[in-house]
């Protein structure tokens, strides 16, 4: 396993061959990420997940605007899933890979699945379950984007 500093070059560097990771925040200098975090086993998935944060905690309303899902290998996944507490509903845009999307209503309800690849967008209600995994061989790359009612 790679050393933590040597992991998270290796992430940037994996995305990177695929999207430019910088932003222009307005009225301020044009600049990279402010953070990465690494999720074992996210919400009971398998595998690592990876979240590029690309604006500091509290810079926008709900700071939860501009992140990447990054999940490098086959079989990582984000278990399933809910925003009810927060009140907040997500869209995933898929940036690169391939990955197999899940949602139920409930916590038990019935799934409904669906295949994503670049380009596909999906949209989840603060109610609903939901779930991705890798099930390419290449790095799935997502740009998420969380709303917040209050």
């Amino acid at each position: 396993m790679l050393p933590e500093g040597a992991e998270f070059d290796h992430v940037i560097q994996e995305v990177s061959k695929y999207i430019h990771l910088y932003v222009m925040p307005f009225g301020k200098d044009e600049r990279t990420i402010t953070r990465i975090d690494r999720r074992e086993n996210m919400y009971g998935g398998s595998g690592t997940v990876y979240m590029i944060h690309m604006f500091d905690q509290k810079e926008l309303a709900n700071n939860r605007l501009a992140a990447y899902m990054v999940l490098l290998n086959k079989g990582d996944e984000s278990g399933f899933h809910t925003h009810n507490e927060r009140n907040e509903e997500e869209l995933y845009v898929v940036i690169h890979g391939t990955g197999e999307y899940r949602e139920r209503t409930g916590a038990q309800g019935p799934e409904r699945k669906k295949i994503l690849q670049k380009g596909d967008i999906t949209a989840i209600n603060s109610i609903g379950y939901h779930s991705i995994e890798n099930t390419g061989d290449e790095p799935l790359i997502m740009f998420v984007i969380t709303t917040n009612n209050p």
